[in-house]
């Protein structure tokens, strides 16, 4: 019975150690800390679109947090600088991700810029990257005859448009893509 309590004792001192390392400390240290002045909080729209970015799955394949260079090449890649706490202020939960199976998404707003390409890979990605796996996202989109007044229709490489349709975003892709024209984190960030 002794050697029993020694045990579970030795875990609860090492959990609380664990935890107070891991969750604690940070915690106190970030929790006072401002964000960077050239971030911005979201748009209404812009999380609407984070909110659909979450539930299609894009947060399993793409991460948000750029390396530094001596872990990683992803200056190299164009992929933007290190990311640092403070870029992370407005985001709740936060999507760093947790694999890279496709590009880091972190500066993509200024990397891509156009919503007409983010709609177009959005919908066929193969069409503006040859031997992407990247699923299609077909659903967030519409096939008409003809545009109706306030359709957003989307502008495909040739090839990819349905024989005599058109593609038409959904609200919902209109709000992801402005998610993603949204994550532009090219401001300077001064370290203390």
């Amino acid at each position: 019975m002794q050697d029993e309590l020694k045990l579970l004792g030795g875990a609860m001192v090492t959990l609380a150690l664990a935890t107070s390392a891991l969750v604690v400390v940070p915690h106190i240290q970030l929790s006072k800390a401002a964000p960077p002045a050239g971030l911005k909080p979201y748009t209404m729209a812009q999380q609407r679109g984070r909110d659909a970015y979450i539930s299609n799955g894009c947060v399993y394949c793409h991460s948000q947090q750029p390396r530094d260079r001596a872990q990683a090449p992803d200056d190299k890649r164009g992929w933007g600088r290190a990311s640092v706490a403070a870029d992370y202020h407005y985001d709740k939960p936060h999507l760093l991700g947790t694999m890279r199976t496709g590009p880091d998404l972190f500066n993509i707003g200024a990397r891509q810029p156009s919503a007409d390409w983010h709609l177009g890979h959005l919908y066929q990605p193969r069409a503006y990257t040859p031997g992407s796996i990247m699923p299609a996202y077909p659903y967030l989109f519409d096939i008409k005859d003809a545009a109706e007044p306030g359709d957003r229709v989307v502008t495909l490489p040739p090839g990819y448009n349905p024989a005599g349709k058109i593609v038409v975003a959904k609200p919902e892709v209109l709000d992801m893509v402005a998610y993603l024209q949204g994550l532009d984190h090219t401001y300077p960030v001064i370290l203390k």
